[in-house]
């Protein structure tokens, strides 16, 4: 392994944080709410319980993030079809995050482009290995700074 490789991993974890939260700007949100509209987008409807534990939140500040959503338009609450006792949260599609995001497609494209097609496979496959791995990092910091 290269000597320097935690410095090379901060320095694109880092990097990827602040996409993130440049990103957020963009669409006129803060990163938590960014990150549950991606969340969102990406899953589908999802009851608030499932987004609390996504986003780290409590019940309480879950409650007032999708009340942002709403009021932005981002978000609404949806009876649950197979239980109407329940209450999903979905996505409403009014930003266009394709062009929000463009700019890092555009640019990670660029140094993909440098790969052989053996090489893209190993990449994406550590990408859809590594995001589980963060999320369990990302609990496992937040467990460790209750303890705090």
């Amino acid at each position: 392994m290269r000597p320097d490789a935690h410095e090379v991993f901060r320095r694109y974890l880092d990097a990827v944080g602040l996409n993130g939260v440049a990103l957020a700007e963009a669409a006129g949100l803060n990163t938590t709410d960014w990150y549950a509209l991606s969340v969102l987008e990406q899953e589908g409807p999802v009851t608030s319980g499932l987004l609390a534990e996504r986003t780290g939140l409590t019940t309480g500040a879950t409650t007032r993030l999708i009340d942002r959503l709403e009021r932005t338009g981002h978000a609404r609450r949806t009876a649950d079809p197979s239980d109407r006792r329940r209450v999903l949260v979905e996505h409403v599609p009014n930003l266009d995050i394709d062009a929000i995001v463009g700019p890092a497609r555009r640019h990670l494209a660029a140094v993909l482009e440098s790969y052989t097609p053996d090489q893209l496979d190993l990449l994406f496959d550590f990408f859809d290995r590594a995001a589980p791995a963060l999320h369990a990092a990302t609990a496992e910091i937040r467990l460790g700074s209750a303890d705090r």
